[in-house]
């Protein structure tokens, strides 16, 4: 039965998507920005239309259903959904008020994680056999995992280039790698739409059959993944201009030929997720793409006490995102929602 409160939830979620991109756009265009490739409305047009290309291509929807099995179906109804989903606005509200990179996919997976845990207390079981750590453990090694894998590649493929290059007039050189920078950018804007767009396909699936509206295993309806698509692009259109001036700038210079290695690497990084289905921070893989790429220069090339402030952020998200959805989970038990 379709309720007030599950299109309030389906609406709810679109613009958890909407915020999710424009806070995560700065991953995808950061670096073509600042290395002047595009002006920002052109990378933010370019960014989006690569978002919802893979709406075209991704059919299998691996990290939808691995983040739909997070918390055990015993413990997930439309106000778990409900509290998770605002707790990750919330979340994602703030750190780009701030101009924090953090994780979008991270809070969701903490406020979903956090209000069901909840749920469990309220059910009068213990909060931890909430959730599912056959799914959560991939998750927090990821953490660690995904920045250090952008890293290797970044640091590997811009060695590799350099080294391809060293005869290169450096005008030509770098006229090539800005026209490159055109490829690389759309493929990470590609991969980002595979795995974010997915988190919340997941969250609005289980939406629909904890309301009854689809038996658990079947079938996802068509418009879930159009619209996560669109609603994600849009937002990446809106632009995240406080988190793209720390990505492009922050952590390290970023040359054309940088910003096409750390654009690589990330979208490689990506694409081998997507492909086991593991929920992966996008913010993550990119700022070790770009760490990675100062690298090559010298260690000092890294603004390292920028880098350590946003691991900082990547460590406290997922808990403080569980906090708050366990809070508003509770409040709406008290309010009777």
């Amino acid at each position: 039965m379709v309720t007030t409160l599950l299109v309030f939830v389906v609406a709810l979620a679109l613009i958890f998507d909407y915020t999710n991109g424009f806070h995560d756009a700065a991953n995808s265009i950061a670096t073509v920005v600042s290395t002047k490739v595009l002006t920002p409305f052109q990378a933010v047009v370019w960014a989006a239309a690569f978002n919802f290309l893979a709406y075209f291509v991704v059919k299998d929807h691996k990290v939808a259903n691995f983040v739909s099995k997070i918390v055990f179906s015993d413990f997930v109804n439309i106000h778990v959904i409900l509290a998770g989903l605002v707790a990750a606005i919330t979340w994602n509200l703030t750190t780009w008020w701030f101009g924090i990179p953090s994780s979008s996919s991270h809070t969701l997976i903490g406020g979903f994680a956090g209000a069901g845990m909840t749920n469990a207390l309220y059910m009068g079981s213990n909060a931890f056999l909430a959730v599912n750590m056959h799914y959560i453990i991939p998750i927090i090694l990821y953490i660690v995992l995904a920045p250090f894998i952008g890293l290797f590649v970044a640091y590997l493929i811009t060695i590799i280039i350099l080294h391809i290059c060293k005869n290169a007039r450096p005008a030509a050189a770098e006229r090539w790698f800005k026209a490159l920078q055109l490829i690389s950018s759309g493929l990470l804007s590609f991969a980002h739409g595979t795995n974010d767009a997915q988190k919340v396909m997941g969250i609005l699936y289980l939406a629909l059959i904890s309301s009854k509206i689809i038996g658990a295993g079947a079938a996802m309806p068509e418009w879930i993944p159009l619209a996560c698509y669109s609603a994600i692009a849009l937002g990446t259109m809106s632009g995240g201009w406080k988190i793209v001036k720390t990505m492009g700038s922050k952590i390290t210079k970023i040359t054309p030929l940088e910003g096409v290695s750390a654009e690589t690497a990330a979208a490689i990084t990506l694409g081998f997720t997507e492909h086991f289905g593991i929920p992966v921070s996008t913010t993550h893989t990119i700022t070790g793409s770009i760490i990675g790429v100062g690298l090559t220069k010298r260690v000092s090339a890294v603004r390292w006490g920028v880098t350590i402030n946003l691991v900082w952020a990547w460590i406290i998200t997922i808990p403080i995102s569980a906090l708050i959805a366990g809070i508003i989970f509770a409040l709406l038990r008290v309010f009777g929602v």
